[in-house]
């Protein structure tokens, strides 16, 4: 068996930036409009009218300062609310994989590899612009590695999740080095035009790279032990996929084609399981709360952070215990906890304790223990 470990990490930060400022004046230009259209059916009572949105309510609902996105344009265009992002050919890399192959490029710089070293891809996001082939076979190829690839989907958990699986294929022996790569368009599948989330989400890539600890070249981070679980929920659903179109109303605008989640339910259910499943993870590899020395947790929003640090430490962690890059990049998904243990890890010395961890929908939960080496 091998001690497997993170050698390298890679964050891509699209250049485009969305204020809240910039997002508030967009989404109520839409709202106005709306309002306006329907003036006859809101004073009939038989349509809701659109409630306005303002920088204060984003922020106090959940710490998010701006976001990046790969299009702005089309975001804050009230006539069109979504990203517009050109039509590739076939025979140019996706949009997924060009986001991928940067990150990559920088988690490979770090560890001292070349994509020639990697036999083993796994590309962990929450969605993927296509069924097949495999976004993950495509960034292979890019990359030059070897071996095999995949993609993984496990909503916001797919990065802990994919780490995880390259880890337990490192122990075995089935492959030597991985890159768990997450790039995530969250843009792409939220509804702008939704008040009550019109701001949640962010863009960005995280890749890690993961090898045998015997062959690091340097610090690294050993892989004490992961933990995965997943308990079923519709608390957060996005009904769109193939099969949509062999239904009745199959090409209809629906609103369940976007993201959906039910908040207050999420709240109340998420934050005990996931606070009990790091306790758990804990007390099986023999770690107090007070040995850990960074926690880097998924990064959705701030009152659910500041929950569970304070519920897992037993008390207010310090900024630089728990970073935040919330307000910065809103929420990416699975890459928002690898985003924080990416920016915020180099401080930490030999023997450092920390342990970076995801949860999201499903419900699906997973927490990597690592220890710097």
């Amino acid at each position: 068996m091998h001690a497997p470990a993170i050698t390298g990490s890679g964050v891509f930060t699209p250049q485009e930036v969305v204020t809240n400022a910039e997002l508030v004046a967009a989404y109520n230009a839409y709202a106005d409009r709306y309002n306006a259209r329907h003036a006859a059916e809101i004073a009939a009572g038989t349509l809701m009218a659109k409630q306005r949105s303002s920088e204060k309510f984003i922020v106090d609902a959940s710490g998010i300062e701006q976001r990046h996105v790969m299009d702005k344009t089309g975001v804050l265009n009230p006539e069109v609310l979504h990203p517009l992002l050109r039509q590739r050919s076939d025979d140019e890399p996706g949009i997924m994989a060009e986001m991928a192959l940067d990150a990559c490029n920088t988690a490979l710089a770090q560890a001292g590899r070349e994509g020639a070293e990697v036999d083993l891809v796994i590309c962990a996001a929450s969605n993927h612009e296509r069924p097949y082939p495999a976004v993950a076979i495509e960034i292979q190829a890019l990359l030059g590695a070897r071996g095999l690839a995949f993609d993984m989907n496990v909503a916001c958990s797919s990065a802990t999740f994919g780490i995880q699986a390259a880890a337990d294929m490192i122990r075995t022996g089935s492959v030597r080095r991985a890159i768990v790569v997450s790039p995530e368009i969250c843009s792409g599948h939220l509804e702008w035009r939704d008040r009550d989330c019109h701001f949640i989400f962010g863009d960005v890539c995280t890749a890690l790279v993961l090898e045998r600890a015997e062959d690091a070249q340097g610090r690294h981070f050993r892989i004490r032990s992961t933990r995965c679980a997943t308990h079923f929920s519709n608390n957060i659903r996005n009904n769109n996929g193939f099969l949509r179109h062999t239904r009745p109303d199959g090409l209809a605008d629906r609103r369940d084609m976007q993201f959906m989640q039910e908040g207050r339910k999420v709240f109340k259910e998420v934050l005990p399981l996931v606070s009990r499943h790091i306790a758990r993870h804990l007390a099986d590899e023999d770690v107090a709360p007070a040995d850990l020395s960074r926690l880097w947790l998924h990064q959705a929003n701030k009152h659910m952070n500041d929950f569970i640090g304070k519920k897992v430490l037993g008390r207010t962690p310090a900024s630089d215990e728990q970073p935040n890059i919330l307000q910065n990049y809103a929420n990416t998904s699975s890459a928002g906890s690898i985003i924080a243990f990416a920016q915020q890890s180099e401080d930490l010395e030999k023997g450092a304790i920390g342990l970076i961890c995801s949860f999201g929908a499903g419900y699906s939960v997973g927490s990597v223990l690592v220890e710097r080496a």
